[in-house]
């Protein structure tokens, strides 16, 4: 795109299915640069990548040369294929439907990068539900209840 100059920061966060805790420690950095992989593969960067065991977080600079909604597809659908291809855990990994995405501007970026790298200290105090309610109430999206993760029993 000659001439098309963008600054879209965007903040995607999604969940292994069914939230379980499948996300080892020993094979997490390596699907965080494998997904940072992908999405360079699309044109677009990682500019960071972090989560726990059930759940990551992405801030990426995006192009708009693609969907948000293809790009997510493409990281969870290339990203569970790679997991599973390296028999990482028993059993089929895949990711749960759905995701929360949220814009940010250029002055926001380091702190959403150092929020990103915190995750595992962020959820000694906040499950994962209660951080994708905040999120979702902070930015004022509209969201059906039926559809948020329930928590884990």
């Amino acid at each position: 795109m000659a001439n098309t100059y963008t600054q879209i920061h965007i903040h995607v966060i999604f969940a292994v299915q069914n939230r379980q805790s499948l996300i080892h420690k020993k094979w997490r950095a390596d699907l965080f640069k494998y997904i940072s992989g992908i999405i360079t593969n699309h044109e677009h960067k990682a500019l960071q990548i972090n989560g726990v065991a059930d759940h990551i977080h992405l801030l990426i600079g995006f192009r708009p040369t693609q969907s948000l909604s293809e790009l997510v597809k493409y990281v969870k659908q290339d990203s569970s294929k790679w997991v599973n291809q390296n028999k990482y855990i028993n059993g089929r990994f895949s990711w749960q439907k759905g995701y929360a995405a949220f814009s940010h501007s250029a002055s926001q970026v380091s702190q959403v990068i150092r929020y990103i790298q915190n995750q595992e200290m962020h959820h000694k105090k906040e499950s994962f539900r209660e951080e994708y309610l905040d999120f979702l109430d902070k930015y004022e999206v509209d969201f059906d209840e039926r559809y948020i993760f329930k928590p884990v029993s």
